[in-house]
């Protein structure tokens, strides 16, 4: 059985709707590009008319590229002083004295920088729990420590064991220290430095602080009894 074929006229029709449809899109496709080319000219028109205008960008793009590359020359070389800055970082007790506490804190964060903990920050403030420098060393261990500013120096009030106690109550257990400390420019009672031992924490006092502070020895080497190595490295 053979199949009818359509209708020439249906046929027609469909033809004529394609037509239709393609004209119609044709038609918008030249509105649009009618309306893009005259929307440039406008634009070009005014800003020939405004040609002050056109400049004025210019010279705000120019200085905005030249800031850039202002600041970021600034920057590098800032990073740059920062680095020579830690390497040859010295302090005498002096100085140290005369600091703030906060400045002996960001001290503190200074020299473990120096003696390459990269990350080390100063976090001391209200709510501290006990941390005023944290500070991962090349060895990969956590340092957590405490410090103790005194403005007379070893003539101020000496460090307990009550502030030891908070160190032990909070580097390990809240802060995950691997090395517990308090530096301190003054002194340290003798019941202090006997719990300091007893629970494996560390203390550096005024001369061993002195000696860190003003050589270029890494705290590590200056303390007895510091764990081993979290990560072998080169330097370990």
């Amino acid at each position: 059985m053979t199949r009818r074929r359509p209708p020439a006229r249906r046929r027609t029709q469909r033809a004529s709707k394609r037509q239709q449809q393609k004209d119609a899109q044709l038609i918008a496709f030249a509105v649009v590009a009618a309306a893009v080319i005259g929307l440039v000219v406008m634009v070009v028109n005014w800003l020939l008319a405004h040609w002050w205008v056109l400049l004025i960008a210019l010279v705000l793009a120019v200085l905005a590229v030249l800031g850039g590359i202002g600041w970021l020359s600034h920057r590098q070389q800032q990073g740059r002083w920062e680095a020579v800055r830690a390497q040859g970082l010295r302090y005498g007790l002096s100085q140290l004295d005369a600091l703030h506490h906060a400045k002996f804190e960001e001290a503190v964060r200074d020299l473990m920088r120096r003696d390459g903990c990269q990350d080390a920050q100063r976090v001391g403030g209200g709510g501290d729990l006990g941390a005023d420098v944290k500070a991962t060393d090349p060895l990969g261990r956590r340092w957590v420590i405490q410090c103790k500013h005194r403005r007379h120096g070893a003539r101020g009030s000496a460090v307990g064991t009550p502030d030891m106690q908070v160190l032990n109550g909070t580097a390990r257990p809240v802060h995950g220290a691997d090395v517990a400390v308090i530096v301190t420019n003054g002194r340290v009672t003798r019941p202090a430095v006997d719990f300091a031992k007893q629970q494996r924490l560390h203390v550096v006092d005024r001369q061993t602080l002195a000696v860190w502070a003003s050589g270029s020895q890494p705290l590590w080497e200056l303390l007895r009894a510091v764990p081993p190595p979290r990560r072998p490295t080169s330097l370990s």
